[in-house]
């Protein structure tokens, strides 16, 4: 059964593209006619598209590894956010920093450097600095935060990156390409889906069109985390069940063991 259907991504106005002029011609294959001058995106295969990704996020997920999701514009900010947080799944929605990818040591130093503004403040040792000291401090703590914060808890290099706008977010899709991690992205008529390896060709500069698309993909993900966990309780189960069915083995053995000697003693008793 299909994750969305044309009429969900139609009332979300998933369907409208850019103006005819700005249009890259790799987007060919998903336009399905233009009125007014605007591409329209054609739907059907979004829809498409959409079960692709999400079937394909969802075993990404039950592998138990990161997707870092991307979209640093204004009107969807607080969706990625948002959703991405309902998964537990690290995000970026401020400036990209550069390098984030192919220079990810430097960038958990940063991290790091961060934990230990906060255990300095939590143990007191700050309590002596000025009040001017304190204040830079606090500063550099907020402003890491911001850029930082969202993925404080991306250990490793995600397995795949899901991006809002391709085009906006270039650096980002690079990185990726450069390290092999696939990416997952809307990407609107203006855009070059070459570097992409799972295209969803929708609008991605609405709210509710980005939001539609997201629901969709995170309900997946959430998917593949309950079966891993369920995965993993059977297998405990399974452990659990083994490891009881040997205790029980182990003192029919140490008897069987036992009457050995016994019955070897009778016989010669006999003779």
């Amino acid at each position: 059964m299909a994750r969305t259907n044309f009429d969900m991504l139609l009332q979300a106005g998933c369907h409208f593209g850019h103006l005819k002029r700005k249009w890259c011609p790799a987007m060919k294959p998903y336009i399905y006619t233009e009125r007014n001058g605007i591409h329209i995106i054609d739907l059907n295969k979004t829809v498409v598209k959409i079960d692709d990704a999400a079937e394909a996020l969802k075993n990404i997920a039950r592998q138990g590894k990161k997707i870092l999701f991307v979209g640093t514009k204004k009107q969807t900010k607080e969706v990625i956010a948002e959703k991405a947080t309902s998964i537990n799944m690290p995000y970026v929605i401020e400036r990209w920093p550069g390098g984030m990818l192919t220079n990810f040591p430097t960038i958990r130093k940063a991290v790091k450097k961060m934990a230990n503004i906060d255990k300095l403040m939590n143990d007191g040792t700050f309590g002596n600095l000025s009040k001017r000291e304190l204040l830079q401090i606090t500063r550099q703590r907020a402003k890491l935060e911001k850029n930082l914060g969202s993925i404080a808890d991306l250990t490793r290099l995600p397995s795949a990156l899901f991006v809002v706008d391709v085009l906006k977010e270039n650096i980002a899709v690079r990185e990726a390409n450069r390290l092999g991690i696939p990416v997952f992205g809307i990407v609107d008529t203006n855009s070059d889906p070459k570097n992409i390896d799972f295209v969803i060709p929708a609008n991605d500069d609405a709210k509710d069109s980005v939001e539609v698309i997201l629901n969709a993909c995170c309900a997946a993900i959430a998917e593949g985390l309950e079966e891993r966990k369920a995965e993993k309780a059977d297998e405990k189960a399974a452990e659990a069940q083994a490891e009881a069915e040997a205790d029980e083995k182990q003192p029919a053995r140490k008897a069987s063991r036992d009457e050995e000697p016994a019955q070897a003693e009778e016989g010669k008793n006999e003779e």
